[in-house]
Formats: structure tokens, C-alpha cells, sequence
């Protein structure tokens, strides 16, 4: 991310509210633009496509599908992107390009291994079982695969620092996907749901395409040296656990509330509850604006205190380490803060406006009554994150996993109790369990700056390891006496 970091202080050298307002634009744009271009891009063929025309089982049956899209290729994705990020990460330091390609085409294969894995007995399941036609059943498969590659690269063009190619990318594939679903719909007359599904699906191959492209240009060599990509595997395991708990933790009280009496069955293979699903959306919409503060703020002032600290433990003395390290937490301290303070404003502002303005568009009371629960949990959840991120600069890894762990733990139980509560608790499960996973980290953090120098200075071997007989213990025998001794 230092690449936005550097942009945004020039951006903001002037110090002015037009400044201000670039620089906030571009951040978002670097960082929340994917998102918010997908959900445009269907909004705007659901109008010119009139979707509204269909029935209710047509309609529910194309949002299940795009829903079960995004959440299970994330899913699918999250244990190999923070190994691999790390992997990427020490490559470039080392300066080993050519070890990138093989990282590449190894976590590859292996993202596509397990999601094929997940997602052909879905896809025969609701052919066989649901009736779903053969086309529309291929078509979201390729669109889940799809979305898979999609994911995946964006690992390697977030280390290479191309966010403005991440977007353009996406932009690109939105604005092919619009286009395309209206020439199938108006001129080759296929229907109205697979015009939209198969238009978002060649988008997202179109997006992959072009992010594949790009990784192939940026990293040219390949050493061919796929070994130490599994051995990073074995040695960083909390990696895995981490990123994928936290990513299973966001959707797993969805899926606690798809077994309750609310959920809505489709052709006898989708389950979802619309209310929950949807006041889950508004709630992660009102406070997703964490992200791009936080990314932000770290870039332009964490960022700097930590390599300060870093250049100072080379080749620094001991009282300018010690100055070094007590500036970095104390704005680690004022970072978060700051996250809490701006973005307990944003939300306050932007859930205003959803209870006055959301039931003239058509939500319902219910998703309305659960709604406000849920934006507290996921306000703590961003918070909870920015823990965890400040515990990956460390390399704490084992409380970046046991963060990870107890969010989603708690999370899971706490929406198991949540489900014998009225509606306006609903998302007290996700409160809790983000409060947990806060207070893990916030110990971890509290711990680190304890014992930051024995973790910089211990750890690690002055002999290299190696394999064969180990030498004997016993170096010395007082009872023996020498030569000279005897003389």
C-alpha cells in the first residue's frame, strides 16, 4: 500500500478542504470501487432490463445465485491469500522475482482445485434436484470460477501496487457486462435473467483476463521453484487460519439465520432469509467507509513511525530505538482512535439516513427492526480488523489467528442465541463476537508493545541449522586434568 501513500501525502501537501476531498476521492477509489461498480452495474441492467417484470421466484433465484457467487468464491479464496500476500511480500524484498510466477501458478491451480471441488456437486445438485436449467446452472458456474480468478490476482496486483488498475479493470468488465446484457436482451431476445447472468459472467472472465495480463507483464521470469511456495504453507499455518475465519465470521450468522423459520428455499437448493441477508448488506454498506479511512490514515502517518522504527533498529543506538518505538504505538494509539471518532460520525450520519429514507424505496419494517444491530457489530468488526492488520506488521500471527478464531467462534454462538431473541436483536451474535475478536487484539497489541524488543532481538539462531549427528553436550570435564596439570 505505500504506493497510495505516497500520492495521498502529495495530494494532501496543500492542506486545504479541495485537498481534502481529492485526496478522500482517490482513496476510495483505490480502495471500495470494485465493489460499488458491480453493484451499479446490476442496478443499472435491472432498470433498462426491467427485472422488476419477472416473477418472485425468478427474481429471488438470480440474486441467490450472484449472493452464493461472491460468498462462496471469497470463502474459497481465503486460505491462501494472506500466505501467499506474505510469500509475495518476502520474495520482493529479497528481490526474487522470478519466484513470483511459480507462487503464482501454484496458488492458482490449487484456488481452482478447491473451488471446482465445492462448487460441481452444487451445480449438479440444483440441475438434478432443482430442476435449474442446464445453461443457467453452467453459466453461474463459470461466473463463480470466474469471480474466483478475479480474487485470486487481485492478490498479486495489490503487492505490485496497481489499485488504479484494479479498478479500471473492474470498470471495464462492469461497463462491458451492461452493454452486452442489452444487446442479448433487445436484439437476440434471450431472457431477462440469463442475459443478466451471462453478461456479469463474461465481465468478470473480462476482468480476469486483463489482471492475468498484467501479472504476466509486471513478473516475466519463472525459476520454475514451486517448493518453498508449499513450505510457506507449512511455516505460516496462522495465515490460513487468520484470513480465513475472519472472512468465514462476516457470513457465518447468515447462515445460522438461513436455518430458521424465515428462510426462503429456492427450486430445493438455494436457502437464504431476504430480511437478515439484506439488513447484513446495509449494515456492511454503512460502515465500509472503515476501510478507506483506515487504509488512509496508516499510509500517511503509521506507515511512516514504523519504518522510522525499522531503520532505526539497523543501525540506530539504543535511546534512539527506544524514542523510535514509543512514537510508533503512540501513533498506532492515535490511529485507532481516529478510526473510532471519524467513523462513529459517517455511521451515525449514513444509518440517519437509511431509517428516514430506506422505507420510501421499499424495505421492509423487518429488515429495518434488524438493521440497527447489525451496524453497531459491523462497525466493531472494521475495528477488529484494523487490529488484526496492525498484528500482521508485527508478524504476531498467532494473535492475528486467535482473533480471527474467537470472532467467528463467538459469532457463530452468539447467532445460534440470537435466533431465540426478537427481531431487533438478531445481530447481537456479531456484536459479540466482534467484540471479542477486539479485545484478542487489542491484548495482543498491548502485549507486543511490552515485549517488542525481545521480539526483535531474540528471536531467530546464531548457527544455521542444518541436518546430521548432533554433537555431544558435554564440552568439558573438570576431573580431567591437562598436561601442564600433571607436570
Amino acid at each position: 500500500m505505500e504506493g497510495i501513500g505516497e500520492k495521498l501525502s502529495k495530494i494532501f501537501e496543500k492542506n486545504s478542504i479541495t485537498t481534502y476531498l481529492i485526496g478522500f476521492a482517490y482513496s476510495s477509489m483505490s480502495t471500495v470501487t470494485p465493489m460499488f461498480v458491480i453493484i451499479m452495474d446490476i442496478l443499472l441492467m435491472g432498470y433498462f432490463l426491467e427485472f422488476s417484470s419477472l416473477g418472485l421466484i425468478e427474481r429471488e433465484l438470480f440474486s441467490c445465485t450472484v449472493l452464493y457467487i461472491f460468498i462462496f468464491a471469497l470463502l474459497t479464496c481465503a486460505p491462501f491469500n494472506s500466505v501467499l500476500s506474505k510469500y509475495m511480500s518476502d520474495v520482493i524484498y529479497e528481490e526474487r522475482y522470478q519466484d513470483i510466477r511459480p507462487c503464482y501458478y501454484l496458488g492458482l491451480l490449487m484456488n481452482l482445485t478447491l473451488s471446482s471441488l465445492l462448487g460441481i456437486p452444487f451445480c449438479l445438485w440444483e440441475h438434478f434436484v432443482g430442476r435449474v436449467d442446464v445453461f443457467y446452472v453452467f453459466t453461474g458456474y463459470c461466473g463463480y470460477i470466474a469471480l474466483v480468478l478475479v480474487f485470486y490476482s487481485m492478490i498479486y496486483l495489490s503487492i505490485a501496487k496497481a489499485y488504479e488498475k484494479i479498478s479500471l479493470f473492474y470498470t471495464l468488465g462492469m461497463v462491458w457486462a451492461f452493454f452486452l446484457s442489452l444487446f442479448l436482451r433487445f436484439v437476440l431476445k434471450w431472457g431477462i435473467r440469463e442475459s443478466m447472468l451471462f453478461a456479469l459472467t463474461t465481465g468478470f472472465f473480462l476482468i480476469a483476463f486483463l489482471e492475468i495480463a498484467v501479472v504476466k507483464r509486471y513478473f516475466m521470469q519463472n525459476s520454475n521453484r514451486y517448493g518453498s511456495v508449499l513450505r510457506y504453507f507449512r511455516k505460516y499455518w496462522q495465515l490460513v487460519i487468520a484470513n480465513f475465519c475472519y472472512i468465514l465470521g462476516l457470513y457465518i450468522h447468515n447462515f445460522v439465520f438461513w436455518t430458521t423459520d424465515m428462510k426462503l428455499v429456492l427450486v430445493r437448493t438455494f436457502v437464504c432469509n431476504q430480511p437478515y441477508d439484506m439488513a447484513t448488506c446495509l449494515a456492511m454498506f454503512t460502515n465500509i467507509s472503515a476501510t478507506n479511512i483506515f487504509i488512509t490514515r496508516v499510509e500517511m502517518f503509521f506507515h511512516e513511525k514504523y519504518k522510522n522504527y525499522s531503520e532505526s533498529v539497523i543501525g540506530g543506538r539504543g535511546r534512539d530505538i527506544d524514542i523510535a518505538k514509543k512514537e510508533m504505538f503512540r501513533q498506532l494509539s492515535s490511529e485507532l482512535m481516529s478510526l473510532v471518532r471519524i467513523q462513529f460520525i459517517i455511521t451515525s450520519v449514513v444509518y440517519l439516513l437509511c431509517v428516514v429514507f430506506l422505507p420510501r424505496f421499499g424495505f421492509s419494517d423487518l429488515t429495518l427492526r434488524i438493521y440497527p444491530c447489525l451496524v453497531v457489530g459491523y462497525f466493531i468488526v472494521f475495528l477488529m480488523y484494523s487490529e488484526i492488520i496492525f498484528l500482521y506488521y508485527y508478524n504476531d500471527l498467532t494473535g492475528a489467528a486467535l482473533t480471527s478464531l474467537t470472532f467467528c467462534l463467538v459469532t457463530f454462538l452468539g447467532s445460534i442465541l440470537a435466533t431465540r431473541l426478537p427481531e431487533l436483536w438478531y445481530g447481537i451474535g456479531v456484536v459479540m463476537g466482534a467484540f471479542s475478536g477486539w479485545t484478542v487484539a487489542y491484548f495482543r497489541l498491548r502485549y507486543i508493545e511490552r515485549h517488542l524488543d525481545a521480539h526483535i532481538f531474540c528471536v531467530g539462531s546464531l548457527l544455521k541449522p542444518g541436518m546430521g549427528t548432533r554433537p555431544p553436550r558435554k564440552v568439558y570435564d573438570k576431573n580431567i586434568q591437562t598436561r601442564s596439570e600433571e607436570a
